[in-house]
């Protein structure tokens, strides 16, 4: 099996290698990931599978049963994406649907025959990195879609969502079509590597997990007032970069405070910054900051926001600044089924791994897909925690033991 995942991931990375210090760059809509996708097709009908492509670029790769339903019996179903972000590394993704693959492979050589059909399912444009907007795909599959609001929105380049679908061959007027019924499906997995440290630090193998922390994100602007770095006296300035500065510490010091003292973490960051008129000889008139805000327990990211406001209207007063908190998401958390988590902790378990129940601090395409079936997201370690990273890596023994589980998995819940 091993030989064959590594055969795959490289396969399904477009590579010989994985060894790539520039990373991959398979952004969403384009024609590098369609190439993947492409592959992801070839290998799934490689192991007898049936694939077709949905109405947002979806493919959906399905095993049907033999005698023990029809064609529109709901599936178990298993997926992730292929797209990245610009430099990534080759597992955020590819790992799940690789794993997915892998374990229909193993349960077809055993001679399992399912009661329901299964699916492997590779959604489109999973990543945010093109136009800002992630799980694209996984969005339309489960009606969260709404075309209208992101029809016009751009890439860097100035090409718009609408644009780029339809360059590759999508209609935009029937993406919504995608959409499943609720019917379609029994339940729902993803396979995703970690992306972070906590199943290494906790001694454990794999990680099963309860929810999704959706973000709270701001924008601070701080005005002050431009003048002249060489001749407005110090105590006359209004330095929007200088009350800026207090404010990302107390960012990151309130939420390490505040997460040492919850029964669950929550992280906040001061994650960009735009500086105006950023010139060597103007002292900074204008500055606006960007803030990152999540954790599953919404209460805790509601009192960060609160506790940024109040800290804000100190450093005003502080410095002659103005600072305006401008609101742009406040998402609430999303909690996936704890049937199929207990189950996939007990397929881990029972075939001798160690679980760890945890909480992902990132965004996937289950927590779209958890809006309308049971869902559950599986965790493999990656190595010291690194991803949307050149050196983002899992070892072919994790990425096995991801299969066994789902394989395992799938074992249960398809022959109910």
């Amino acid at each position: 099996m091993k030989d064959w995942l590594e055969k795959h991931l490289k396969e399904l990375n477009l590579t010989t290698s994985m060894d790539r210090p520039e990373g991959f760059c398979r952004l969403g809509y384009t024609e590098e990931e369609w190439q993947a996708i492409d592959v992801f097709i070839a290998i799934a009908e490689e192991i007898g599978l049936k694939v077709r492509r949905d109405e947002a670029g979806n493919a959906i790769a399905r095993w049907e049963t033999k005698g023990k339903g029809t064609a529109d019996s709901p599936a178990v179903a298993v997926g992730s994406h292929v797209d990245t972000v610009k430099g990534d590394g080759g597992y955020d993704g590819v790992a799940g649907v690789l794993c997915g693959l892998a374990a229909l492979k193993k349960l077809k050589e055993e001679g399992f025959n399912p009661a329901s059909p299964i699916e492997v399912i590779c959604f489109a444009s999973e990543e945010s990195s093109r136009f800002g907007v992630s799980t694209i795909g996984s969005k339309a599959m489960s009606g969260l879609l709404n075309k209208n609001e992101l029809a016009d929105v751009p890439d860097e380049n100035g090409i718009t969502i609408r644009q780029a679908v339809e360059q590759m061959g999508i209609s935009w007027n029937t993406i919504d079509q995608a959409e499943r019924p609720k019917t379609a499906l029994k339940s729902f997995i993803e396979l995703h590597i970690e992306q972070g440290t906590r199943i290494e630090d906790a001694g454990a193998d794999f990680g099963a997990v309860t929810a999704v922390a959706c973000p709270i994100r701001l924008k601070v602007t701080i005005k002050g007032q431009m003048g002249h770095t060489g001749t407005t006296p110090m105590g006359n300035r209004k330095d929007a970069l200088v009350a800026a500065s207090p404010l990302i510490s107390y960012i990151s010091e309130t939420a390490a405070s505040l997460s040492g003292s919850s029964a669950v973490p929550i992280v906040a960051t001061a994650s960009t910054i735009e500086l105006k008129p950023n010139a060597m000889n103007v002292i900074p008139g204008i500055v606006e900051l960007g803030v990152d805000i999540r954790s599953v327990d919404d209460s805790l990211k509601r009192e960060m926001e609160r506790l940024i406001r109040q800290k804000c209207s100190q450093l005003s007063s502080s410095f002659g600044v103005t600072m305006e908190v401008n609101t742009l998401v406040h998402n609430p958390s999303i909690q996936l089924d704890d049937y199929v988590r207990n189950k996939l902790q007990q397929s881990g378990e029972s075939l001798g791994y160690q679980a760890l129940v945890l909480e992902s601090g990132a965004g996937h395409d289950v927590m779209n897909m958890a809006a309308k079936w049971p869902s559950g997201l599986l965790f493999i370690p990656c190595k010291n925690g690194l991803s949307h990273h050149p050196e983002e890596f899992a070892s072919l023994e994790d990425l096995e033991m991801g299969t066994e589980i789902i394989a395992h998995y799938l074992k249960t819940e398809a022959s109910i």
